[in-house]
């Protein structure tokens, strides 16, 4: 990222632009193409193919982009993907086996980091709870987005943390599925079959209306862009609504389950 990012630095000072009269002409903000520059943050190909057509290169920087040794492409805790969800228009999530981030109150999210193996030390633990907490205030946002969430019945009957714990995470589940703007729906055990057996993912739309996908594996995480794949998972995703409990069914099963402590 940093042989990008310094790319980006000479082509913008060789057009005599400043950092804030090429964000101004990218439309990014400054920070954002700072962190660029210094190689803290990725280009993305969409951003690289403006800054090619404003700083005259010949598809200079999308070709780099592009072609990010993969260590880059999918940064540490899937930076890329964050830095999307921050301004995200819509997000459907399909989870398996956890409460959804975005759902997760702290003392749960502090045990399933608690989870990795190796263990990563508590001071590790403490940081990427704050930060996956701090994710969350996109639902305080003044228009926060349309969030809809299917999640896998197995992900709440393991008592991840301890019952307390558990029940807590029920509890705010439960409020959650209440409040409007957020759609709860769960895939129930024992059904014969359902369209998620390849695993969790996430759609996203972006304030430019373009549709992406996220998923995570073991070891590595994507953010898929071209539009066959997302739309693969778009399809996905409305199967696996169509397969899991309506709203009132989901709710109805939070009070039980809430009711069998």
């Amino acid at each position: 990222m940093k042989m990008v990012g310094e790319l980006v630095a000479v082509a913008r000072v060789a057009k005599g632009l400043t950092q804030r009269a090429l964000a101004e002409l990218v439309v990014i903000d400054v920070e954002t193409l700072a962190s660029i520059e210094q190689g803290r943050r990725v280009l993305m190909p969409d951003v690289a193919e403006r800054m090619d057509r404003i700083l005259g290169l010949p598809g200079l920087l999308t070709v780099a982009a592009n072609r990010l040794p993969e260590v880059d492409t999918i940064p540490a805790w899937a930076e890329e993907y964050m830095e999307r969800e921050r301004e995200a228009l819509a997000l459907s999530w399909y989870d398996t086996m956890t409460v959804p981030g975005l759902l997760q109150t702290e003392a749960y999210a502090r045990a399933v980091l608690s989870c990795r193996v190796p263990y990563a030390g508590e001071e590790w633990i403490e940081l990427q709870t704050a930060l996956r907490i701090k994710r969350q205030e996109i639902l305080r946002r003044p228009t926060p987005p349309t969030l809809s969430f299917v999640i896998w019945e197995a992900a709440l009957r393991d008592r991840i943390g301890g019952d307390e714990v558990w029940r807590e995470q029920l509890r705010h589940l439960r409020a959650c599925a209440d409040r409007p703007g957020i759609a709860i729906q769960v895939l129930p055990l024992g059904i014969t079959a359902h369209a998620g057996l390849a695993g969790p993912f996430i759609l996203l739309e972006t304030p430019e209306h373009q549709h992406l996908a996220y998923s995570e594996t073991q070891r590595g995480s994507m953010l898929v862009r071209d539009p066959n794949e997302v739309s693969i998972l778009t399809q996905k995703y409305a199967m696996l609504r169509s397969q899991a409990l309506n709203f009132d069914e989901t709710r109805a099963l939070l009070d039980r389950l809430l009711g069998e402590q």
